[in-house]
C-alpha cells in the first residue's frame, strides 16, 4: 500500500508530505485548494508525462517520492527481485521517485536504481491503480479484464498450466524452426561433405603413411647411386687391380716381420695392424651381403611415386597440407554427424511439438469453459452493483474471443474484454469509449468492488467518483468505497459528504497564504470537531461568523454515526 508521498516544487507546492493509513482514505477540500495536486504529483511519481510547467515558480525542478508497503505483494516483489530492482535493505520498501527539470527533462528511480519512464510505470501499475476520467486507468487495458476475470474463477494452477505450456511449446517450436532452417541450408553442404568424405575414404590414408612413404621412396631413388658407391667400397677393400686395404695390410706385417729389430713398441704395431686386417676382412664379407641384398624395385619405386602424387592431388584440392588430410576427413565426419544428429533432433521436436500442441488444447479448453461461466457470474454480480449506483439503464457484459488456436498463446484461447452499454437498445462499447468520466468511474469502482478480493492492486485512487450523482447513490458510492477499504486501501478525492463520512481517515486539503515551506497547499487530518465541521461545510450547511448552525453540526454528526 501507499505509506507516505513526498512533493517539492510541483504546482503551487514547494513542500508537502503526507502520511497514508490502510483503510478508506477521504480527501476533500474548497475547490482550488490542491486536491488534482495531489493526484497529479502521484501520477508523475507513477510514470504518467510531464513537462517542465509543472515546477513551482523559482525553482529548477520538481522532485516527487512516492513509499509503497510490499509485503503482502508477493508478485510486485518477485518482479522487482527478477529485474534487480528489490532494496538490499528493506526489501519489503518500495521506492518510486521521479525529477522533471526545468531543461524538460525527465529522470526516474526505482529503489534507487535508475530506471525508464516504462519500467516505471510497469512498477506503478502493479502498486496502484488510479481512477481518473481516462488517465492511468488500468481497466481501460484488455490485459488487466484477462487479469480480472482469471483472478475471478479462482483456477490460479490452471492458468499457470496454460501459460507453462505454452512457453515450453514456443521454446520447442523455435528449436525446431531453427532447425528446420538449418536443416535445409545444410541440404547441399552434405551432399558435398559426403562427396568429400568419399574420396577421402577411398584414398584410405593411414597414420603416420605419409612420413613413411617418404622415407621409402628417398631410399629407392637412391638406390642406384647407394650401389655404385658400395660397389667402390668394396673394390677399394678387396677388389682393386693395384692394391686394396687388405693387400696393403698383409704387405705391411710381412714388412714388419722381416725387421731384425724387435721391441715392445714393434710388437705393438704388429698387433695394430693384425686386428685392422681381421676386421678389414670382416667388413669386405659384410659389404658383399649388402650389395647382394640391393633390390633397387622400380615398379615399387613407381607405386609409391603415384601413391605419394595422389595424397598431394587431394591436398591440393582441399587447400591443406598434405599431413593435414587426416585432421581434416575427422573434421569434416564430425561436420556431417552434427548435421544428420539435427535432422534427429528435428524429429524427436516435431514428435514434441505434437504432445505439447495436444496438453496445450486439453488445459486451455478446461481454463476457457471455467472462464466462459465466470465471465456470465461476474457480469451479474457487476450489473448489481451499476443499478446500486445510479445506473439502472446500464449493463456490462464480460466478452470472451476466440484466438488462433494453432498458435497456443499463454493467456489461453482467448481474449477478454468489458464491454459496456450505458443506456437500453446502445450496443456494448469497450470501456474507453464512454464519453462520461462519471459514468466510468462508478461503473470501474462497480468491477473494482466484485473482483477486489482477488485483484492484485492493493492501492485504488478514485478521483471525484461522486461526479453528477447525490443523495442515496452517493451514500451507496461511499459504501462500497469503505467496503474496498476494509480489503485493501482506497483514496478517494471527493464533494459529496455523504461518501466523505464514510471514510477511516479524512485529509483536508486547503490554501495557505503564508510564506512558509508550506506556502500555496496545506494538508491535514481531521479528527472530532474538525471532521464533523467539513462534512457539515460539504452539505452545504448554515453557518455563522461564530461557525456552522446546531442544526448543521447535527446533520454531520448524524451521518458520521451512520
Amino acid at each position: 500500500m501507499l505509506t507516505q508521498l513526498s512533493i517539492r516544487h510541483y504546482a503551487i507546492v514547494d513542500f508537502l508530505e503526507i502520511d497514508f493509513t490502510p483503510g478508506m482514505t477521504v480527501i476533500s477540500g474548497e475547490t482550488g485548494a490542491g486536491k488534482s495536486i495531489i493526484l497529479g504529483a502521484l501520477g508523475l511519481s507513477l510514470g504518467d508525462r510531464a513537462d517542465k510547467g509543472v515546477i513551482s515558480n523559482n525553482a529548477t525542478r520538481t522532485d516527487i517520492s512516492a513509499h509503497f508497503d510490499t509485503r503482502d505483494q508477493v508478485l510486485a516483489r518477485q518482479w522487482l527481485q527478477e529485474n534487480e530492482l528489490l532494496s538490499e535493505d528493506e526489501p519489503e520498501l518500495c521506492l518510486l521517485r521521479r525529477v522533471v527539470s526545468d531543461d524538460g527533462r525527465s529522470k526516474a528511480w526505482v529503489n534507487g536504481y535508475p530506471v525508464t519512464l516504462q519500467i516505471l510505470k510497469t512498477v506503478g501499475e502493479m502498486l496502484i491503480d488510479i481512477h481518473s476520467q481516462h488517465e492511468h486507468q488500468s481497466l481501460l487495458n484488455r490485459g488487466t479484464h484477462l487479469r480480472l476475470l482469471d483472478a475471478y474463477i479462482g483456477e490460479p494452477k490452471l492458468v499457470e498450466q496454460v501459460r507453462q505450456t505454452s512457453r515450453e511449446w514456443r521454446k520447442n517450436f523455435e528449436a525446431m524452426t531453427e532447425l528446420r532452417e538449418q536443416s535445409e541450408a545444410a541440404s547441399a553442404q552434405q551432399q558435398l561433405l559426403r562427396y568429400q568424405l568419399t574420396e577421402l575414404d577411398e584414398l584410405a590414408l593411414q597414420e603416420g603413411e605419409l612420413e613413411a612413404l617418404d622415407e621409402e621412396y628417398r631410399l629407392l631413388n637412391s638406390m642406384d647411386t647407394s650401389l655404385a658407391t658400395a660397389q667402390q667400397l668394396l673394390a677399394l677393400c678387396s677388389e682393386n687391380e693395384e692394391m686394396t686395404l687388405q693387400e696393403g695390410l698383409n704387405q705391411a706385417l710381412a714388412l714388419l716381420h722381416e725387421l731384425q729389430v724387435k721391441s715392445p713398441t714393434l710388437d705393438a704395431v704388429s698387433e695394430m695392424l693384425s686386428t685392422a686386417a681381421i676386421q678389414v676382412e670382416e667388413a669386405t664379407r659384410e659389404l658383399r651381403r649388402s650389395i647382394d641384398d640391393f633390390d633397387a624395385n622400380p615398379q615399387r619405386l613407381e607405386d609409391i611415386n603415384q601413391r605419394l602424387a595422389d595424397i598431394h592431388q587431394l591436398a591440393r584440392k582441399h587447400k591443406t597440407k598434405p599431413e593435414d588430410l587426416l585432421a581434416l576427413q575427422a573434421s569434416m565426419l564430425a561436420e556431417l554427424q552434427a548435421m544428420e544428429s539435427s535432422s534427429e533432433e528435428l524429429d524427436k521436436r516435431g514428435a514434441q511439438d505434437a504432445i505439447l500442441r495436444a496438453d496445450y488444447r486439453k488445459q486451455a479448453e478446461q481454463l476457457s469453459k471455467c472462464r466462459a461461466k465466470g465471465a456470465k457470474t461476474l457480469g451479474e454480480q457487476i450489473n448489481e452493483q451499476i443499478a446500486e449506483l445510479g445506473m439502472s439503464q446500464a449493463r456490462l457484459t464480460v466478452e470472451l474471443s476466440p484466438l488462433n488456436k494453432d498458435q497456443p498463446s499463454a493467456t489461453g484461447q482467448e481474449t477478454v474484454e468489458f464491454l459496456v452499454s450505458t443506456n437500453p437498445g446502445q450496443p456494448p462499447r469497450p470501456l474507453i469509449k464512454i464519453a462520461s468520466g462519471g459514468e466510468l468511474s462508478r461503473i470501474s469502482l462497480a468491477i473494482q468492488v466484485i473482483t477486489a478480493q482477488t485483484s492484485s492492486t492493493p492501492t485504488l485512487v478514485f478521483d471525484e467518483v461522486d461526479v453528477g450523482i447525490g443523495g442515496g447513490v452517493a451514500r451507496a458510492v461511499g459504501v462500497l468505497l469503505k467496503q474496498l477499504g476494509e480489503r485493501g486501501q482506497v483514496l478517494c478525492v471527493t464533494h459529496q459528504a455523504q461518501v466523505a463520512s464514510q471514510g477511516h481517515t479524512h485529509l483536508f486539503v486547503s490554501k495557505s497564504s503564508s510564506d512558509t515551506t508550506n506556502s500555496g497547499t496545506r494538508i491535514r487530518a481531521l479528527e472530532g470537531k474538525e471532521k464533523v465541521e467539513e462534512i457539515a461545510r460539504m452539505l452545504g450547511g448554515e453557518s455563522t461568523t461564530q461557525g456552522f448552525t446546531p442544526e448543521s453540526l447535527a446533520h454531520a454528526q448524524e451521518m458520521l454515526k451512520a
